[in-house]
């Protein structure tokens, strides 16, 4: 391939990598797609191409439609709960964030409901809700009929639904809110635990049989109360805890000698929190490594 062509294509990595991502929930899998389309791309009849841009996402799309099939087996099989692999969305990894809507859209939060849908019904919804495409250009990247692609979407939101925004506090209250709940989970404080918690809470750990984690969700405050301060001083224990936007929400990353081994994405109403998500599977923390340029 041409110097030209290698940085035609690069032009268009970014967006890739995103549609891929928000397909897969895999950044290291999306990754491998987007360089997969490179290899298409280099191999390519230029003549034939006459709008790289959407031959390209067509392409990708059609690359993670075929790791989806796959990939939902493979979810059948895994220990515990199943959580996408966290990404640092601070640098654009992701593309603009630049509203409450596009960060929504690919929380973590998104990103498990997606696992609702077939591999077609979340190419069509992504394609639609992510990148504005209309149906007809939908139906032709995916190579079936309009009205079966507007029937396609219509289900994909029906199973998807609403889902509730995020409340992002000033960066001063979040920090502060956090850091006293982590304290109280490295001390055992059961009661200061309990304070910071929504009656309803939820608690997902994500370890993939690879660490120690929780296999189920964990429902309510005083059970996340207790898992916590029970295992307080192994939770937090010789760890340091930074701040980080992933997933274009504000999380906590925790190190251990120079290497993330956790992310953890709390989601906050009326001053307390509601859900937690904490990825501590080693191998879907590779991605964040890289970015953090620790790999």
């Amino acid at each position: 391939m041409t110097t030209a062509l290698a940085d035609e294509f690069e032009s268009h990595r970014p967006r890739l990598f995103g549609l891929a991502y928000r397909l897969l929930g895999s950044a290291d899998e999306a990754e491998d797609a987007v360089q997969d389309a490179f290899l298409r791309f280099s191999g390519a009849d230029r003549t034939a191409i006459e709008h790289p841009a959407a031959w390209l996402a067509k392409v990708v799309t059609n690359l993670c439609l075929n790791r989806l099939t796959s990939a939902r087996a493979r979810r059948e099989q895994y220990v515990g709960d199943w959580l996408p692999e966290p990404v640092v969305t601070s640098d654009g990894a992701l593309g603009p964030l630049e509203s409450a809507e596009q960060r929504d859209a690919v929380s973590m939060a998104m990103l498990v409901l997606l696992e609702r849908l077939t591999p077609t019904e979340r190419a069509v919804y992504v394609l639609r809700e992510a990148f504005g495409y209309g149906h007809r250009e939908i139906a032709e990247a995916l190579e079936l009929g309009e009205a079966n692609c507007r029937q396609l979407y219509r289900r994909a939101v029906a199973r998807v639904g609403e889902p509730e925004s995020r409340f992002e506090p000033a960066p001063e209250r979040w920090q502060e809110l956090v850091t006293s709940f982590l304290t109280a989970a490295r001390d055992g404080d059961l009661a200061r635990l309990e304070h910071h918690l929504a009656a309803d809470v939820v608690w997902w750990s994500d370890g993939g049989g690879k660490v120690t984690a929780a296999l189920r969700p964990i429902l309510g405050r005083a059970k996340v109360a207790r898992f916590l301060a029970g295992g307080g001083p192994r939770f937090t224990g010789g760890l340091r805890f930074t701040t980080a936007e992933v997933n274009g929400g504000t999380a906590m990353v925790a190190w251990s000698e120079g290497t993330v081994v956790g992310v953890i994405v709390f989601e906050l109403g009326d001053g307390l929190i509601t859900q937690v998500r904490a990825v501590v599977n080693p191998e879907k923390l590779e991605y964040v490594n890289r970015q953090f340029g620790q790999v």
